[in-house]
C-alpha cells in the first residue's frame, strides 16, 4: 500500500515539474514573440450553432487601421495571424446570411477563440442547404443531399424542394418520402389526413420529431400526428438524420433516428404573401404570411406570421377534414451577442377520420375510395357518428447567447399539448361479409333495440365486447355501439445546451428534461342518443419524467479529419392511475378500490462515436457508432388487476448501430451512399386488434418481441446535365430479419421493404420549375401478433408532376407564383397496410411460423387516386425595386 502511495506522489511530482517547465517554455517563447505575432481565431456559426464554413472574415485595426482578412474552414473554423497586439473590428458574411460586426476584439499571441453568429439574410434564401452546398452546381439543384462535413447519414431537404416540388396541401411526412429508405403515404390524399412514415423497418413511435430542436410526440407510444403538427405553410427545411445521432441528440425515441423540422427564420424585410390552393376532393387551402421587417429605434425586433384554412371532402368518401391554424415567430436581438426567440403555433382539426380502415369486402362492393357513406344511420360507417376535435399548441422561448472565450449558451422552455376527442361506432356484429344490410354500410346493426346505453350512474347493462363475462348481479343485455374517447396530454420541457468553441473542436454539454401529464379514457356509447354508459372501458392518467443529460466533444483532429465521441445517460420514470372498468382493461379491483397505481424507472447508457475525413474539398467519408433507446409504451400495463403486460419491463428498448459512408460533391455531380447495420433489442411489438370477438378489440396488444438486425445500403444521386436540367435518383436495399434463441431464420422484420427506390427529372431556370418524380417500393411484410410475416403487400409505385412559375425580379412582386401539381399520375391503385381481422393458425405447433386466411373483414390501407392542385401566390415586397 506504502509502494503504491509513494509511486503515485512520485508521479504526481513528476507531473508538475513537467508543467512548470512547459510554462516557463511558453513565457520565454511569448517574451521572443515579434510585434506582428498576435491573432484573432474564432468559429462562424448560424444561429442553431451549426458551423459554416466558407465564411468570410476580415478585421481591422482599431489603432493602425491595417486590415486582414481569411476564410472559415470545412469545420467554420478561422484563424487571422500576423497581426499587432491591440483592439481590431471584425466583420463576418456568408452566403445566405446578414452581415456580423463586432469591435473591440483583442489580438494576441495566444488568442481566445470566439465564437462569431450570422442572421439569415433573406426570407427568400434557403440557408440550410445552401451552407452545405458550397459551389456545386448539382448540390445546389439536388432536391435531397448530405453534407461533405456529415458524420452519420442524413439527408438535407430545402425549402426549394418543399416549396416547388410538393403540393401545397403538403406535411413533413410527404416531405420526408424523397429521402433514400423512406415509405410514407396517406390514403385520404397529400396533406388530407394522418400520414404514416416508415423507414429502415422503423414504424411511426420508433424515431423522433423534432421542431426547431425540440421532440414531439404523443405520451402513451410516442407516435406524431403530421394533420395536427407542423403543416406545410410552417415547414422551411428538414433535416432527416438515420441514426441514433451523436450524444447530443435529444428525444424519446432515438432508437431509429430523427426527422428535424425546422421553422423558416425571421425575415429581415418587410413582405406579404398570401396563397390559394385548389384541388381535387373539394380540396381548398387559403394561407397569409406577413412580415414588417426588423422594427424599433435599434432594428432589433422581428416577427413572422402565418395564419391558414384547410377544407377538404378527402379522396376517402365523405373522409371530411377542416383545419384553422396560425403560427407566430418573434426574434428579439437583445444584443449583438444575445437573441430571443419566441415561437406560438395553434391549430384547430376537426375530422369525419374513423377510427379503422375499410375492410376488403367494402371496397370490392363500393369502390376503390369507400370510407363513410351519409344515408345509412344503422351502419358503423355512418359519416355523423365518425368524428375528431383535436385542439393543439406548441410554444416555445430560445435564448442564444454568444459568451466570452468561445463560450456559447442556448436555453429554449416549451410548452405544448394535444387534446384528441373522438367517437366513433363499433362493429362487432357477428356478420362476416363485411357488407351493409342498408344501401353503403358495414352492417346494419346500430338501432335503439341494441345500442341503448343507461346513463348518468345508472345500472350497467351493456358487454363491453362478445362474451365478456358480467360483475356479480348484473346480466348483460345489450352490446356497445360507440366509442366515446379520448387522448389528451400537456408536456412542459426545457433543452439547455453550453459549448464551447476553439482551435481544437468544440465541446457541448447539456440536459433535455420533460415532464408531461396524460389522460386516456374509451367509454362505450350510444350513437343514437350520445349517451355514454356509466363505467368505461378503461380510463386512466399517467405521468412521465424525461431526463437526458450528454456531453461531447467534437475534436479537429486535423483540417481534414473530425472526431465526435460523447456519452448520454436517459432516464425515465413512469406513474400510472388505471380507474376500475368494465373488464376491458384492469376490470374490477381488488377490496373494491376504484384505482391501482404503478411507479417505474427506467435508465440506459447510450455512448456514441463517429467521424468525418475529407479526402479532398470534394469528397470525405465518414463512420458512425451509436445507441439508441426508446421507452417502452404504457400500454404495457393494460391488464387486469393492473401491472405489466409483459412479463419483463425493465429497460426501454435499444438500438446499436453502425454506419459508414462518403460523400461527393462536384460542380455537376453529387453523390452520397452508406451501410449500415441495426442491432434491435428489447422490443416490444404491437398489435392493433381488428377482431371484435377479441375481448382486446380496440386497443393494442403487446408482444416481448424477438431480437432482430438490419443490414442496408443507400445511396442518392444528382446529376446537372445543364440549361437547369437536372437527374435526381436513390435507391435502398435492405435485409431485415429477426434473430436470436428460438427464433427461426429467414422471418422478415415487418413493414422493412427488400428495396425502395427513388427517380426525378426536373428543370430549374428562369422562373421555371418543373419535376417528375417517382417513388418505388418493394414488397414487404406485415404481423399479427406474436407471429411474424403474416400479410404479403406487393411492391407499389407513384409518380408526382409539378409544373410552376415563380417571378423572381428583385422587384415589388417578387416570390409571386403559379403552381401545378398531380399526385399519383397513373391513378395506381394499391394496398399499402393490410390488418388481418383472422387470428394466425400456427404451423406444426410453431411459436413463430402461422398462416392468417384472408377475411372480407381484414381491414386495408390503399394509395390516394390521383389528384390535382393549383395554387396562386401573390407576393408583395414594398422595399424591393427592380
Amino acid at each position: 500500500m506504502q509502494h503504491s502511495l509513494r509511486a503515485r506522489f512520485r508521479a504526481l511530482e513528476a507531473l508538475c515539474v513537467l508543467i512548470f517547465c512547459w510554462l516557463t517554455f511558453g513565457f520565454s517563447l511569448a517574451a521572443q514573440q515579434p510585434a506582428d505575432a498576435a491573432s484573432i481565431a474564432g468559429t462562424v456559426v448560424d444561429t442553431r450553432g451549426a458551423v459554416i464554413p466558407h465564411a468570410t472574415v476580415s478585421v481591422n485595426s482599431q489603432d493602425t487601421g491595417k486590415t486582414a482578412k481569411a476564410e472559415t474552414d470545412s469545420s467554420g473554423h478561422f484563424t487571422i495571424s500576423g497581426l499587432t497586439e491591440g483592439r481590431y473590428t471584425l466583420t463576418a458574411a456568408a452566403p445566405g446570411f446578414g452581415m456580423t460586426v463586432e469591435k473591440d476584439l483583442l489580438a494576441s499571441a495566444q488568442p481566445a477563440g470566439i465564437t462569431v453568429t450570422l442572421n439569415v439574410g433573406s426570407v427568400s434564401q434557403d440557408v440550410r442547404v445552401s451552407a452545405i452546398a458550397g459551389d456545386s452546381v448539382a448540390a445546389q439543384q439536388a432536391l435531397s443531399q448530405n453534407s461533405l462535413d456529415a458524420e452519420v447519414p442524413m439527408s438535407e431537404i430545402g425549402s426549394k424542394f418543399i416549396q416547388e416540388f410538393t403540393p401545397g396541401t403538403t406535411d413533413y411526412s410527404e416531405i420526408v418520402n424523397i429521402a433514400p429508405g423512406t415509405i410514407s403515404y396517406n390514403s385520404n390524399g397529400v396533406g388530407l389526413g394522418q400520414g404514416t412514415i416508415y423507414f429502415r423497418g422503423f414504424i411511426d413511435g420508433d424515431f423522433n420529431v423534432t421542431w426547431d430542436g425540440i421532440p414531439e410526440g404523443d405520451t402513451n407510444n410516442f407516435t406524431h400526428h403530421s394533420w395536427v403538427w407542423f403543416p406545410g405553410p410552417w415547414i422551411g427545411s428538414v433535416q432527416f438524420d438515420r441514426s441514433p445521432g451523436t450524444a447530443s441528440t435529444i428525444g424519446p425515441a432515438t432508437y431509429g433516428g430523427s426527422i428535424n423540422l425546422f421553422s423558416p427564420d425571421v425575415p429581415t424585410e418587410q413582405s406579404v404573401q398570401g396563397e390559394a390552393t385548389y384541388g381535387s376532393f373539394n380540396t381548398l387551402l387559403v394561407d397569409g404570411k406577413y412580415s414588417p421587417g426588423m422594427l424599433g429605434p435599434k432594428k432589433n425586433i422581428g416577427l413572422t406570421l402565418d395564419v391558414h384554412r384547410l377544407t377538404s371532402d378527402g379522396f376517402e368518401s365523405f373522409n371530411y377534414i377542416e383545419r384553422t391554424a396560425g403560427d407566430i415567430k418573434v426574434l428579439y436581438k437583445l444584443s449583438d451577442n444575445t437573441t430571443i426567440t419566441g415561437y406560438s403555433g395553434v391549430i384547430h382539426l376537426f375530422s369525419n377520420a374513423p377510427n379503422v380502415s375499410p375492410y376488403r369486402a367494402q371496397i370490392g362492393a363500393y369502390g376503390w375510395n369507400y370510407m363513410m357513406e351519409t344515408n345509412d344511420p344503422t351502419s358503423a360507417f355512418y359519416q355523423a357518428y365518425n368524428r375528431n376535435l383535436i385542439p393543439t399548441d406548441f410554444e416555445y422561448v430560445g435564448v442564444h447567447s454568444t459568451l466570452s472565450h468561445g463560450w456559447f449558451l442556448e436555453v429554449k422552455p416549451y410548452t405544448y399539448s394535444y387534446n384528441n376527442a373522438q367517437y366513433y361506432p363499433n362493429d362487432p356484429s357477428g356478420d362476416t361479409t363485411g357488407l351493409a344490410t342498408g344501401p353503403d354500410g358495414s352492417s346494419g346493426w346500430i338501432t335503439p333495440a341494441s345500442c341503448s346505453t343507461v346513463a348518468d350512474g345508472g345500472t350497467l347493462t351493456v358487454a363491453p365486447y362478445p362474451g365478456a363475462t358480467p360483475p356479480p348481479g348484473v346480466t348483460y343485455s345489450k352490446l356497445p355501439c360507440a366509442v366515446d374517447k379520448l387522448n389528451s396530454y400537456r408536456k412542459y420541457g426545457e433543452t439547455s445546451t453550453v459549448s464551447q468553441s476553439s482551435k481544437y473542436g468544440i465541446f457541448r454539454a447539456g440536459v433535455w428534461y420533460e415532464w408531461s401529464k396524460s389522460n386516456r379514457y374509451q367509454i362505450p356509447s350510444d350513437p343514437l342518443t350520445g349517451y355514454d354508459q356509466p363505467v368505461p372501458n378503461f380510463h386512466e392518467y399517467y405521468w412521465i419524467n424525461n431526463y437526458n443529460p450528454f456531453a461531447e466533444y467534437e475534436w479537429h483532429a486535423t483540417p481534414k479529419l473530425t472526431v465526435t465521441a460523447g456519452f448520454k445517460y436517459a432516464y425515465y420514470t413512469f406513474a400510472l392511475q388505471q380507474f376500475a372498468d368494465d373488464g376491458k382493461v384492469v376490470g374490477a379491483l381488488p377490496n373494491g378500490a376504484t384505482s391501482v397505481s404503478t411507479e417505474r424507472g427506467f435508465g440506459a447508457s447510450l455512448p456514441s462515436a463517429s467521424a468525418n475525413y475529407r479526402l479532398t474539398n470534394n469528397w470525405s467519408v465518414y463512420g458512425d457508432f451509436g445507441k439508441g433507446d426508446e421507452i417502452p409504451p404504457s400500454s404495457l400495463w393494460d391488464v387486469a388487476g393492473g401491472g405489466p403486460e409483459v412479463g419483463t419491463v425493465g429497460s426501454p428498448m435499444m438500438t446499436t448501430t453502425y454506419q459508414g459512408g462518403t460523400v461527393a460533391k462536384y460542380n455537376r455531380f453529387t453523390f452520397d451512399a452508406d451501410v449500415f447495420r441495426v442491432k434491435f433489442q428489447n422490443n416490444y411489438v404491437s398489435l392493433a386488434v381488428t377482431n371484435p370477438n377479441n375481448p382486446a378489440y380496440d386497443l393494442n396488444e403487446y408482444y416481448l418481441g424477438p431480437d432482430s438486425t438490419t443490414l442496408g445500403f443507400e445511396a442518392e444521386a444528382n446529376a446537372s446535365l445543364g440549361y437547369g436540367i437536372n437527374l435526381y435518383a436513390n435507391g435502398t436495399v435492405d435485409k431485415a430479419q429477426y434473430a436470436g434463441s428460438g427464433v427461426p431464420s429467414g422471418l422478415n422484420v415487418a413493414d422493412t421493404p427488400s428495396y425502395t427506390q427513388g427517380l426525378a427529372v426536373t428543370y430549374q431556370g428562369h422562373g421555371m420549375d418543373l419535376g417528375v418524380l417517382e417513388k418505388r417500393v418493394g414488397s414487404y411484410y406485415d404481423d399479427n401478433g406474436s407471429y411474424h410475416n403474416q400479410v404479403n403487400v406487393a411492391p407499389y409505385n407513384n409518380v408526382n408532376v409539378f409544373l410552376n412559375y415563380t417571378i423572381r425580379k428583385n422587384w415589388m412582386f417578387d416570390e409571386s407564383k403559379i403552381k401545378f401539381s398531380v399526385n399519383n399520375l397513373f391513378n395506381s391503385e394499391d394496398i399499402t397496410d393490410a390488418f388481418p381481422y383472422n387470428s394466425p393458425v400456427p404451423t406444426n405447433n410453431s411459436a413463430y411460423y402461422a398462416t392468417t386466411p384472408t377475411s372480407p373483414l381484414d381491414q386495408i390501407n390503399l394509395t390516394a387516386g390521383r389528384s390535382f392542385t393549383v395554387s396562386l401566390k401573390l407576393g408583395v415586397f414594398p422595399n424591393r425595386h427592380e
